[in-house]
């Protein structure tokens, strides 16, 4: 257990989706929504006076399908797209096509080997082998062969999957982008995250929290195990009351959490 070092009226919270709400599953769609995660997200997002995000590879579509009216804004595809506040529009950057090539390549791969698959995404896609590791090698040859930068792509290992994604755009500017916004402005951001995709808004989290004086950074780490690690604030008779644990079955008893508080260094 860690001890937030500051109150929930000061807090904002930006969750990972993928390994940290609900288990990493065979297919994106095919995922368990944990009973209770909703009514306790909307718990703490009253806690925090609505400053509950959801920071996610997913298209925030997704999002809205499995936790319906939950949180109160969502960044989807890594900050591709954005919306603010349940009232606001999806903000959509303007970001380079896929070459139809590279699409393709992949596709070949996927007929060629059962269970592998391509998501497609508004500005990329990502290679999942999950369910056919036999894939691998051929998509790491395919992405060899993309001249990814230039086209204003970079390439990054996921979970059983390898992601392409546009440059310049990462968890990390999407945590800044909505910490911008009320309620979320003026806050100190509390960044929880399972995968190397998410050390961009890890990194954000910090920094931001480092100008303020005080943050704290949480990021559940592999091997699988099944303890959980839950961040909690204690008021002043020592009764727990605002607390968020790992809902994932994964990554707990070996889970790793820092506690970050300049006052102490």
């Amino acid at each position: 257990m860690i001890q937030v070092p500051f109150p929930p009226s000061r807090a904002a919270l930006l969750l990972d989706f993928d390994g940290t709400l609900v288990d990493i599953a065979p297919t994106p769609e095919s995922v368990t929504v944990p009973s209770g995660l909703k009514e306790d997200l909307l718990r703490l997002k009253d806690l925090l006076g609505g400053a509950l995000a959801i920071v996610t590879g997913r298209p925030i579509t997704q999002i809205d399908h499995f936790l319906p009216g939950v949180p109160h804004a969502v960044a989807g595809e890594h900050g591709v797209a954005v919306r603010k506040s349940p009232v606001h529009d999806v903000d959509h950057r303007v970001l380079p096509a896929v070459p139809a090539d590279w699409l393709s390549g992949a596709e070949e791969i996927v007929a060629r080997y059962p269970g592998a698959s391509v998501e497609r995404k508004r500005a990329g896609m990502v290679l999942h082998y999950r369910q056919n590791q036999d894939a691998e090698p051929a998509f790491r040859s395919l992405v060899g062969d993309w001249v990814a930068e230039p086209n204003g792509f970079r390439l990054q290992d996921a979970h059983m999957a390898i992601e392409l994604r546009p440059l310049g755009v990462d968890k990390g500017g999407a945590v800044r982008e909505l910490m911008a916004e009320n309620p979320f402005r003026g806050r100190l951001p509390l960044f929880v995250g399972d995968d190397v995709t998410d050390m961009d808004g890890v990194r954000a989290a910090r920094q931001m929290g480092e100008m303020a004086g005080s943050f704290l950074m949480i990021f559940l780490m592999q091997p699988h195990s099944a303890d959980g690690c839950m961040i909690c604030r204690r008021d002043m008779d020592g009764a727990p009351d605002c607390c968020f644990q790992s809902y994932t079955s994964a990554r707990r008893a070996d889970a790793a959490c820092w506690w970050f508080d300049r006052r102490a260094v």
